[in-house]
């Protein structure tokens, strides 16, 4: 549930600085913290709290609330949320201490693919209003305390914690300076925490080169928690890690990208110095992408628990996927590890080297986002971000919020068609399932000027190109990731070739995608003038794409997308995208079933095929598990989506981030095509593809509307279909024959021929 308790109504409290000194070479311990204060009983007591940082509060013993790395991430130059906390179980009569540790967090440790730090200052500061009974009775300020002298030695985000177990008992408490940070970049949270969810017992081997190394079983992005017993100063270190290497070998090859290898990388390391006895420990402002963890120490082991623990924001699981093939199975379970992975208060690429908000990936995973959580406050949270980052000119960022203090990717290479499309397609997409039209409002402006941005990009056509009627708009400058990730076409060279080019063919499509749906939501939010102006756009937009990529009225190329995408994105008509279809499958057949689609038209490829009568190639790229495929992972023993279709190749080498869950995509189809549940708009459709190749298939959602279930089954000759609505629904069968029906549960049977 989100948290809507607001912000105080004034602002007694001072930011304050706990540290003498701020030092921007050498990495520092966390500070700590106090206030001993007295108090009369009192009814109800509420904890304003936020820092340029992160926070862990602890009332009288007990830890405050169960958010993880608050207040969050943002452009904390512009925008920082400040968490409210119902304390009043916390309090007693009399004295009370209250202790704040802060943290680096984005705030002032590494952020990235390149590693900058201190990228929103250098200091740490504390604001937090304690009141009891609507009025302020603890405040930060000059009368608090704070040291630098506990136990969180070093602490970063990405490159981890060192910890001293024998220095908890905090001393060397000093006094604190009030600073002038002022009140203007404060939100009240809106969205949900970030939490500790699941948790896996580790499994402790030996690796071939003679290592200690612990399995979790499961990647995912968290932190792990050390139980044993051991001598004060004795110390252990754990590597997290994604995958082994060809030869079974612990390893951090995969995530560490260029010039940080020659800075010690991305350690993902936790150092730590045991007390006497029992030592109990996991981190506190710091999160890895990991499945396993190489142990470094002189402890006996032999009685010790490792656990690793899922961090991301609560999100409840809403749909639910089984079939008759285990590795569909498991894929399904990647896509949604993938997603549990990066969606840590924003949706992110990766939970090891970058963790960026790109808006691409958003943009083409959310509708199966939609599908199998309850994601919708985090992509809202997410979309304010979008909009704080968007320039005057009304460019969209490619990464929101900002995480690198420019270079090429920061500053170069914005607005990439198809990624700051997201601006569009992703409330669009929520809007589609929840009918919230103040998603589409709250975004409203966002959208329009990254179309007046669009329109004038459009204008500005290379010569080559003029001779098109429409070239006004087509969209042909500026620069474009394109397809991006197509399993033969090695990045660097599609990135020099859509500098030549523009990408006209990607650019040009999601240029008359925006425009089609921006037209739908001016409508949707009563603005007729708006949404005649963008239906213009449009059709002059769709015009410009038929000229340049039509000959003779069909498409002529090798590449699947040029394909898929104007199928996807009706730029064809009638029987157009029929013959599209065929020649899309023809050239799936003559690659062997495999597929080489990148990242923009993968999410799209089964179901254009399978709603254009090519369900059976649609299945076998499906059940596909040579390279590149979706089950070639699956094989290689994965347990969440890989960036790229070889991230462990045939020779055992592995590469780029075991977790982005782009690909994942496809397990939205496994919603939408295989079991056939399509909720637009308040408009239910059931319109189920079955094929053998599963034996069965069941889907269950638990959408805004209500439970959606959707079931088949192979029966001899015979498919068996059973499905449960909440509302009104179509039901379109294989065979042809389509059934309105109302609010209940329904079994249908056809011949199993129509499969």
């Amino acid at each position: 549930m989100r948290n809507t308790s607001g912000l105080p109504k004034v602002w007694q409290a001072k930011w304050i600085d706990p540290e003498p000194k701020h030092d921007k070479k050498q990495r520092q311990s966390a500070s700590v913290l106090r206030r001993v204060f007295s108090m009369p009983a009192c009814t109800e007591a509420k904890l304003f709290v936020t820092c340029h940082g992160l926070y862990e509060a602890v009332l009288n013993g007990a830890r405050v609330g169960d958010f993880v790395l608050a207040p969050g991430a943002d452009d904390y130059r512009k925008r920082l949320q400040v968490q409210a906390y119902d304390v009043t179980p916390l309090l007693r009569e009399g004295e009370n201490e209250l202790r704040v540790t802060l943290g680096d967090g984005w705030y002032r440790g590494n952020n990235g693919i390149d590693g900058v730090h201190h990228l929103f200052g250098s200091d740490l500061a504390l604001l937090l209003q304690l009141e009891a009974d609507g009025k302020p009775v603890i405040v930060s300020d000059k009368t608090w305390e704070a040291s630098q002298s506990g136990p969180i030695r070093e602490n970063d985000m990405e490159l981890g914690e060192r910890y001293d177990a024998r220095m908890e008992t905090v001393s060397d408490w000093h006094g604190v300076t009030e600073r002038n940070y002022g009140y203007a970049n404060l939100v009240p949270t809106e969205t949900v925490a970030i939490r500790e969810q699941e948790r896996f017992a580790g499994t402790l081997m030996q690796t071939p080169n003679g290592e200690a190394l612990i399995d979790f079983g499961q990647n995912l992005a968290g932190y792990s928690e050390l139980r044993f017993t051991a001598k004060a100063g004795q110390k252990l270190t754990l590597w997290h890690g994604e995958t082994l290497d060809e030869n079974g070998n612990f390893t951090q090859s995969n995530f560490d990208p260029g010039a940080r290898n020659k800075n010690g990388g991305i350690p993902q390391k936790i150092e730590y110095i045991a007390k006497d006895g029992l030592n109990v420990y996991k981190p506190h402002f710091c999160i890895f992408g990991f499945r396993y963890a190489k142990v470094e120490t002189d402890i006996d082991l032999s009685q010790a628990s490792f656990t690793s623990i899922a961090v991301y924001s609560e999100m409840p699981q809403t749909g639910f996927f089984e079939c008759g093939n285990a590795d569909v199975n498991r894929l399904f379970l990647n896509s949604l590890w993938s997603m549990r992975s990066n969606f840590c208060d924003i949706p992110t690429d990766c939970p090891t080297r970058e963790r960026a908000g790109w808006t691409g990936d958003a943009a083409v995973f959310s509708p199966t986002a939609l599908y199998l959580a309850d994601c919708c406050p985090v992509f809202e949270k997410w979309l304010a971000e979008c909009r704080l980052a968007q320039s005057k000119n009304g460019r969209i960022a490619n990464i929101a919020p900002k995480n690198s203090a420019g270079g090429f990717i920061g500053n170069l290479i914005q607005g990439s068609a198809g990624w700051g499309d997201a601006c569009v397609i992703v409330p669009w997409t929520l809007y589609a399932v929840t009918q919230r039209t103040e998603i589409l409002a709250e975004n409203y402006g966002m959208m329009t000027r990254w179309m007046a941005f669009c329109e004038r990009r459009a204008k500005k056509t290379r010569r080559k190109n003029r001779d098109n009627p429409y070239r006004d708009a087509l969209v042909d400058t500026g620069f474009h990731f394109g397809e991006w990730l197509e399993p033969d076409v090695p990045p660097m060279t599609a990135m020099r070739n859509n500098l030549k080019t523009g990408a006209p063919e990607v650019a040009t499509a999601y240029y008359y995608r925006s425009a089609s749906l921006l037209s739908k939501i001016a409508e949707i939010l009563h603005k007729p003038d708006d949404a005649a102006k963008y239906a213009k756009i449009a059709e002059n937009a769709k015009n410009a794409y038929r000229f340049a990529q039509l000959k003779n009225g069909a498409i002529v190329s090798e590449r699947q997308c040029e394909y898929v995408r104007p199928i996807a994105f009706g730029l064809l008509d009638g029987e157009e995208a029929d013959r599209a279809a065929d020649a899309l499958d023809e050239l799936v057949k003559k690659n062997g079933y495999h597929l080489n689609t990148g990242f923009l038209s993968t999410p799209d490829l089964c179901a254009v095929l399978a709603d254009h009568g090519h369900a059976d190639t649609a299945y076998r790229l499906l059940l596909q598990d040579t390279c590149p495929s979706w089950l070639y992972a699956v094989k290689k023993g994965a347990t969440t989506i890989w960036e790229t279709w070889d991230g462990v190749r045939e020779d055992g080498t592995v590469h780029d981030s075991m977790n982005h869950y782009s690909y994942g995509a496809i397990s939205g189809w496994l919603f939408s095509g295989v079991c056939g549940i399509r909720l637009t708009c308040g408009t239910l459709r059931i319109a189920p593809k079955p094929d053998a190749s599963l034996g069965f298939a069941r889907a269950k959602w638990l959408s805004p509307v209500g439970c959606i279930e959707s079931a088949w089954r192979f029966e001899n000759d015979r498919i068996r279909f059973d499905l449960t609505v909440p509302i009104p629904a179509t039901v379109d069968l294989p065979d042809g024959s389509a059934h309105d029906v109302g609010p209940g549960t329904y079994t249908f049977e056809t011949e199993g021929k129509h499969a």
